[in-house]
């Protein structure tokens, strides 16, 4: 009798360990897909907010005329910042980059002194660009306005792209999850389903039954869940310790939301699985058990 208890118990414990590994290995996937889906966000702000609008001053435009300006641009609600750069330092980096001055040859400086506006990522779409761009013209200090309109267009629709991608991937990782862990779940119950039907001979309720089950379920998915943030930080820290910019996209508040999202879904989908199974075998005959 004892090396039977002790079989059923060794048993038990290597379902227990199965279930969490497998538990764990779903939920690293759909860590995965919660930080993609919210890193994605940031990145295509990240991307709008540094694309840049420059705005070309007139030459009889002096560097406090350019400094009010900034400031006045910078109560607009549209400016996230502003790098004013002279006409002699647009020569310098021009110089630099070219190889040689071209003032010597030209006996003039032929760049103008310009504003490189960074955008908020609401005004960075064709619509608010157009309207900006009016507005910045009406200066009778501004002689043109220019940025890359294509390629903005390309970030846009190529970001909703990805969202989409993403979440559809988020969609069917759940159902494959779901189904990867109830088949898990189920096979545990399935191995106590006479002890589920001994106690409902002799006049346990249905919730008595199911509260130990839904325990060690819950316990189990806590478990597979801190498993699976373990493995996901251990990967985002060598990720920022080759990348330390990474924390400009994955903010500690996207990790922060990634751990909850995997700790909840850890406890709910193995609760809902040990909830659904129990009730299956609870609605069974004796003679039913026998012939599955």
């Amino acid at each position: 009798m004892r090396r039977t208890n002790k079989a059923t118990r060794r048993r038990h414990g290597m379902q227990v360990v199965t279930l969490c590994i497998s538990t764990t290995m779903v939920l690293i996937l759909i860590g995965l897909v919660v930080l993609s889906v919210l890193t994605a966000h940031n990145l295509s702000n990240y991307v709008k907010e540094n694309l840049t609008v420059t705005v070309m001053l007139g030459d009889t435009v002096s560097v406090n005329d350019a400094h009010r300006l900034c400031r006045d641009l910078y109560h607009r609600p549209y400016s996230r910042n502003i790098d004013y750069i002279s006409k002699e330092q647009a020569l310098k980096e021009q110089t630099a980059a070219m190889g040689s001055d071209p003032s010597e040859f030209l006996g003039m400086n032929p760049f103008a002194a310009t504003l490189e506006l960074q955008l908020h990522s609401d005004y960075a779409c064709r619509d608010s660009l157009k309207w900006i761009e009016k507005e910045l013209k009406q200066n009778p200090k501004v002689t043109d306005v220019a940025y890359q309109e294509d390629l903005m267009d390309k970030v846009n629709k190529n970001l909703q792209k990805v969202n989409i991608v993403l979440l559809i991937l988020a969609a069917l990782l759940t159902f494959v999850s779901y189904s990867l862990i109830s088949n898990t779940v189920r096979l545990g119950v399935y191995s106590r389903r006479f002890i589920i039907h001994t106690m409902k001979l002799v006049g346990a309720s249905w919730g008595f039954i199911r509260r130990p089950f839904m325990r060690d379920a819950v316990a189990v998915g806590i478990m597979a869940a801190l498993l699976a943030c373990l493995v996901l930080g251990a990967a985002f820290y060598a990720l920022w310790k080759y990348e330390p910019n990474i924390m400009n996209i994955v903010t500690w508040q996207v990790l922060a939301i990634t751990g909850g999202a995997v700790l909840l879904f850890g406890i709910v989908i193995t609760a809902l699985c040990s909830y659904i199974s129990v009730n299956r075998f609870l609605r069974m005959t004796a003679g039913e058990l026998y012939k599955i």
